[in-house]
């Protein structure tokens, strides 16, 4: 097996042109042997948090949207929160990697609050089992970066696809400047 993905980004190249994922950064939540899956930075929905899960809408990051994380199971909601430092995680809330936790959004939110740097609710994930994924890479479906916490809670998810490919300098950062439609070039 390559190398765990977890806790990278997954970029969408210019030739991935499927609605979902044209344009999409992924933020890889779980990779082993056997499965890959990870939520959608980039694709808000019109809905507030507040209309799917009331009283969250207060601490989540801007937009306070919902986001759209993936195809599969779009009616369960998955929550991730910041959590700085090297603190032990409150009950509810399990670190991943780095500054990066989910919650459990049954969990009281008095508890939740006062350790949670950010918050981003997400309506499903995206999901490949690990040899679906690495095909569609070697096919040249997608690009690998670095995350940074603040690409996970974004205020300007419009814009993030181009600016994660320009920080990574080289070809990459020529990418991002590759026109929506080549055609109207």
């Amino acid at each position: 097996m390559e190398t765990s993905l977890a806790g990278k980004l997954l970029v969408a190249t210019p030739e991935l042109t499927d609605d979902l994922f044209s344009r999409s950064v992924i933020l890889m939540l779980q990779h082993d042997e056997e499965t890959a899956e990870g939520v959608i930075l980039n694709k808000p929905l019109e809905t507030s948090v507040d209309d799917v899960l009331p009283g969250w809408q207060q601490g989540s990051s801007e937009p306070q949207r919902v986001f759209q994380g993936g195809p599969v199971q779009l009616d369960s909601a998955i929550g991730v929160v910041g959590l700085p430092g090297d603190a032990e995680e409150p009950p509810g809330v399990r670190r991943l990697f780095g500054a990066i936790s989910l919650v459990d959004l049954d969990s009281p939110q008095e508890i939740i609050w006062p350790q949670v740097s950010a918050l981003r609710i997400f309506a499903g994930y995206s999901g490949w089992s690990s040899e679906q994924l690495a095909d569609e890479r070697a096919r040249g479906g997608w690009y690998v970066a670095e995350s940074e916490v603040g690409d996970v809670f974004d205020s300007d998810p419009a814009t993030l696809w181009r600016r994660v490919l320009r920080r990574q300098g080289g070809s990459l950062a020529w990418v991002s400047t590759y026109p929506v439609d080549p055609d109207l070039n």
